[in-house]
């Protein structure tokens, strides 16, 4: 009986915790949700999938020396996996709606007037007793606005680490 317990205490079942099958769960449903459903696979599949990965007990894959680690070292820490990401985004642009109807242009031109014109705000809110953003804290808080995901996480986190 010993053995068995020990056996037990050896494997991930015995140290689950609530909160890491809940994550779990929701890794599936995301799985599900880019699979089954087809709906943004290409951002739902990897995060599910990482969900999954992560909160595996015992399994050691986000310490030093497990997969996780590593991937975070190369990918993250680097900024390998930003870029990668626009070149996906970048490769697979249709730009068809924009030559049918070239008005549209003025759509895009819109968004990057939104960005100064939040930088412009973020700097005159240095006014106001209690608000102190820097050049770069402005602008980072400016990109969020006016660009997509990863663009603005990658800024962000580059300008101001600290927002």
């Amino acid at each position: 009986m010993d053995k068995l317990m020990v056996l037990w205490d050896s494997t991930a079942l015995a140290h689950f915790e609530a909160g890491q099958l809940i994550m779990m769960a929701v890794g599936f449903g995301l799985l599900y949700l880019a699979i089954v459903k087809k709906f943004e696979p290409l951002l739902l599949l990897p995060i599910g999938f990482g969900a999954l990965l992560t909160n595996i007990p015992i399994a050691g894959f986000s310490e030093a020396g497990g997969l996780l680690h590593y991937i975070y070292k190369i990918g993250i820490d680097t900024g390998v996996f930003p870029l990668l990401i626009f070149m996906g985004v970048g490769a697979m642009t249709d730009f068809s709606a924009l030559i049918a109807n070239p008005k549209m242009l003025l759509l895009g031109a819109a968004a990057q007037f939104g960005i100064f014109a939040t930088l412009f705000g973020a700097i005159a809110l240095n006014l106001i007793p209690g608000f102190e953003f820097t050049l770069k804290d402005a602008s980072a808080i400016a990109i969020i606005g006016g660009a997509d995901g990863p663009t603005a996480i990658f800024l962000a986190s580059r300008l101001a680490p600290d927002l």
